[in-house]
């Protein structure tokens, strides 16, 4: 009896400080955790605020390319209707010209353009050529050009002339076709400008 009261008491006494040693390591266990997991929540939040910053990088970077995407689209749209625009009203303009009779303020047209391109080339000996349908007024008005001698060739134009020097070096081409080109993207600009279109 007496020896198995001692071996019970020594069961326990092993058994109460294997229970005191476990739930002592239990708790610095729990207690480490515990501050591994508050060591951690700075480090976790600044992960997320991370990740949510750079998403909403992201997201405005996506609004910016889309909005561009769109503005560029717009634009291009309204600069289409605007060359179409430009070329109705060209091609009505060439329409007209056309179809103008050839009368006395034509023919003050014709001495500028010939007054403009003898300048230009520095000399009214030249040889002038121009359409089927301009040649009588060219012809009227070429005496005040002395030197000037008309071409028996005719061009394809819609009026104007074209001005060669008779050593044959320079030319100008003045003709309406030539001018219209010339101001077409002058005009095309102002108009862009006027209705908020282009640069």
């Amino acid at each position: 009896m007496g020896s198995n009261s001692a071996l019970e008491q020594t069961i326990d006494k092993i058994l109460t400080q294997t229970e005191k040693t476990i739930l002592s390591n239990l708790h610095s266990a729990l207690t480490e955790s515990n501050q591994v997991l508050d060591d951690s929540i700075p480090k976790l939040e600044q992960e997320y605020d991370k990740i949510i910053s750079d998403g909403k990088k992201e997201a405005d970077k996506i609004e910016k390319q889309l909005v561009g995407s769109s503005d560029i689209g717009a634009r291009n749209s309204a600069l289409l209707v605007l060359e179409k625009a430009v070329d109705d009203v060209f091609t009505k303009a060439i329409e007209q010209i056309s179809n103008m009779e050839r009368s006395g303020d034509y023919s003050k047209l014709i001495k500028t353009l010939l007054d403009e391109s003898t300048k230009i080339l520095g000399t009214t000996k030249v040889v002038i050529y121009t359409n089927s349908k301009d040649k009588d007024v060219v012809q009227s008005v070429l005496s005040q050009f002395s030197g000037a001698e008309l071409s028996s060739e005719t061009i394809t134009c819609i009026g104007g002339v074209i001005v060669k020097s008779k050593a044959g070096a320079m030319k100008f081409d003045n003709t309406l076709d030539a001018r219209i080109q010339r101001l077409k993207p002058l005009i095309r600009k102002e108009i862009a400008t006027k209705f908020g279109v282009g640069n």
